[in-house]
């Protein structure tokens, strides 16, 4: 990876609609190679950003560059760089894989050499072979993500911009999507991606957390875990879920437990524990004569997820 290298530069990205600003002051750099993950809840400004990345969406204010390319001035010239997939991105389920690659290579311009060699480089890309006659309604949610993005990849873009991929597809299928990213990645394609997935947020170079349109955290995903959690993240398994947490959040309404937050990570709860001075016995006082038991309870790390919450919160 290029570390000197910015692949895409925002500067004081704006966008309004009406009197609402979706994006306000946004501010980074990507570098060539890297992964880029873009995080926040819905309606925090990611969807917009990207769209003013790709030259799809005028910003109000400020300046957008994609491979050292003002997209505010040259829109046009950066369109056949780069690569677009969403959740919703639309493939023709009457077609066969082979078609719906094939009308995705036209749009972009490929000669019929260019096209059959590149569909040929994509399909092997995304493990697609024995596919090609497949029609596209037959193809599960997995298949269909890899052939998006083997649409998406066809004309060689140099930076990719995904916007929530994975949604809704099954854990194994996210997991080699990711794969076939990273493979991308040693290529020396960029990637700009958001997701809402923690795991594939601890797979980026580096994160960006944005909330109501403003970045309120850049880094890499240690160096977010290792300066933005403020407190100390407990982990308990009690019987009963539900109850803990109501417990706990009462503590934090009465004031009579130092905690940042509370939240429910399937069996478990993971509780932030401000005061450093305080040890798991605080929580496990609360617990006494209530009827729910601590089958465990020890300090962990704090997750990527933790940190992002504790964010969000604070924000």
């Amino acid at each position: 990876m290029n570390q000197d290298q910015h692949t895409i530069i925002a500067a004081g990205l704006v966008k309004k609609f009406g009197d609402f600003t979706a994006v306000n002051g946004v501010d980074f750099q990507v570098r060539q190679g890297e992964i880029f993950g873009f995080l926040g809840p819905n309606g925090s400004g990611k969807t917009t950003t990207i769209r003013m990345m790709l030259g799809l969406l005028a910003p109000t204010a400020g300046e957008v560059h994609v491979l050292g390319i003002s997209v505010k001035q040259n829109p046009d010239a950066i369109r056949a760089k780069v690569g677009y997939m969403s959740q919703h991105f639309s493939l023709y389920n009457d077609l066969t894989v082979e078609q719906n690659l094939r009308f995705y290579g036209t749009a972009y311009g490929l000669s019929n050499a260019e096209l059959h060699e590149q569909m040929k480089v994509a399909v092997d890309l995304a493990g697609l072979g024995g596919r090609e006659k497949v029609k596209t309604e037959a193809l599960s949610g997995g298949w269909r993500q890899r052939l998006a993005l083997s649409a998406a990849i066809l004309h060689q873009p140099q930076v990719l911009f995904l916007d929530e991929p994975t949604a809704g597809v099954d854990p194994v299928s996210r997991r080699d999507f990711w794969e076939l990213l990273y493979q991308l990645v040693e290529d020396g394609v960029t990637v700009f991606v958001t997701t809402h997935y923690m795991d594939e947020a601890e797979h980026c170079h580096r994160l960006a957390f944005i909330q109501r349109g403003e970045l309120i955290a850049t880094g890499s995903p240690q160096t977010l875990k290792e300066t933005l959690m403020e407190g100390r993240v407990v982990q308990i398994q009690p019987s009963d879920t539900a109850s803990a947490i109501e417990l706990l959040k009462e503590a934090i309404e009465l004031g009579t437990l130092p905690l940042g937050g509370v939240e429910l990570y399937g069996s478990f709860v993971h509780v932030v524990l401000l005061d450093d001075t305080q040890d798991e016995r605080l929580i496990r006082d609360l617990f006494k004569n209530t009827g729910v038991e601590l089958h465990s309870i020890r300090e962990i790390e704090p997750s990527l997820e933790d940190v992002f919450i504790a964010c969000m919160r604070e924000g």
